[in-house]
């Protein structure tokens, strides 16, 4: 699933390209990050990753500056609040929406309104929260090591999964465990391409293409939304 996250984050990237969303969204990420632990990315973990992401998208290196200084120099950051909804899509999908939002009132509205309009509705908290566990899944660029002998190292610093791919190589590890892993790759100056704190379903639901097609449209318009920074599902893919 973490592979999975990574393409689909691939193409939601591509798509915000088209319209500077994608500046907008890694801004946000930047102003929460300097809101909860300060504007010193090496004392900020999150905030080093969100740079890194930035990097990744080819956001230059005076936006990702300005943004960290809009953020420690405004109240930009201290109204930006993180909330999480959970929804129900077509076809029994669970949705975990996670948000980034300094109008809660306005957020929940959108929301609202895009999944009526997709056939779907707002859960109450913890309904769906169950089917998803928090995951730390970070993408890094395929090192020039021993594969085997790094992830042995890895483990002692809470790796649990490995996934080798011909030009990246996806981790996982608990929620507990994601900054010691974090903090594992930074020692040993692997690029880390992204990564975050994600949801990933214990089951799954089987779609059909054209079921898959319409909550993917659900999916893309509520990815979208300025305010919306992640779309979670249990979509088996």
């Amino acid at each position: 699933m973490g592979r999975i996250f990574e393409k689909r984050k691939d193409r939601m990237f591509a798509r915000w390209a088209k319209n500077a969303k994608a500046f907008t969204k890694i801004g946000k990420e930047i102003a929460v990050a300097v809101k909860l632990a300060g504007p010193d990315p090496n004392n900020n973990p999150r905030l080093r990753i969100a740079i890194q992401t930035a990097r990744s998208l080819n956001m230059p290196k005076d936006k990702v500056m300005a943004a960290i200084q809009r953020a420690r120099s405004s109240k930009e950051s201290g109204n930006l609040n993180e909330l999480t909804y959970e929804a129900y899509a077509p076809y029994g999908v669970a949705l975990i929406i996670e948000s980034a939002t300094d109008n809660p009132t306005r957020t929940v509205g959108n929301v609202r309104s895009i999944l009526n309009y997709h056939g779907g509705s707002l859960a109450s908290a913890g309904a769906l929260d169950y089917i998803f566990q928090r995951r730390g899944v970070f993408s890094i660029i395929k090192p020039d090591l021993e594969i085997d002998q790094l992830e042995l190292e890895l483990i002692d610093s809470g790796l649990e999964d490995m996934q080798v791919y011909d030009d990246e190589v996806i981790l996982q590890c608990k929620y507990e465990s994601y900054n010691q892993l974090q903090k594992a790759l930074e020692a040993k100056k692997i690029e880390i391409k992204s990564a975050a704190l994600q949801r990933i379903p214990f089951s799954t639901v089987n779609l059909t293409e054209q079921q898959n097609e319409d909550v993917e449209k659900l999916i893309a318009e509520l990815e979208d939304d300025d305010d919306v920074q992640h779309v979670y599902h249990n979509i088996d893919q």
